[in-house]
């Protein structure tokens, strides 16, 4: 089923967070408070709790990244020395634990850090399709609540918004 989306732009973070309390206290069928973004250009903790918790993964990727560094890393230095075996040794280790712990650390953090940035590349859509609403005075001082729910249910939603005073409502048919 197509969804549609909605976005209203309030003016203070207060009739924010009241309309969004409104919206997870309704139990409209065909919304769920996971469809719910806040769109503002600072940080709004109050209005982020409400929301609930979303997971993130872009740790994993980091850790992925890191094991994945270390162990190629570690493989491919130890086989490149284990290639000279017809030269004569002296009694040193065929593998050096110690020196090649050094060039592992690097690769360690090199194939970590380029995991986290694939990372959040995925978890951020790069690239993708904007957001289906945007209004540029969210990037000034506004603050915008982003809904996608079902076409039946966004009168309602647009409903519960004008209670709380918004700025404007803009509205989109879904894809």
């Amino acid at each position: 089923m197509s969804k549609a989306h909605t976005l209203a732009l309030f003016n203070d973070f207060e009739a924010a967070g009241r309309a969004l309390q409104e919206l997870k206290a309704s139990n409209l069928p065909g919304f769920r408070m996971d469809d719910v973004l806040i769109k503002s250009p600072i940080e709004h903790p109050e209005l982020s709790e409400m929301l609930g918790s979303r997971p993130v993964y872009v740790q994993l990727y980091t850790m992925a990244g890191a094991v994945l560094g270390s162990t190629i890393g570690f493989t491919l230095i130890a086989s490149a020395q284990a290639n000279f075996l017809q030269q004569i040794r002296g009694g040193r280790p065929i593998v050096p634990i110690p020196p090649d712990m050094v060039l592992t650390y690097e690769l360690f953090i090199l194939i970590g850090v380029l995991m986290t940035v694939v990372g959040c590349f995925i978890a951020w859509k790069l690239p993708g399709n904007r957001s289906p609403l945007y209004n540029t005075r969210i990037s000034e001082d506004k603050i915008g609540i982003l809904v996608k729910a079902d076409p039946l249910v966004i009168p309602k939603v647009n409903g519960i918004f004008e209670r709380h005073q918004p700025l404007e409502i803009m509205g989109e048919k879904g894809r």
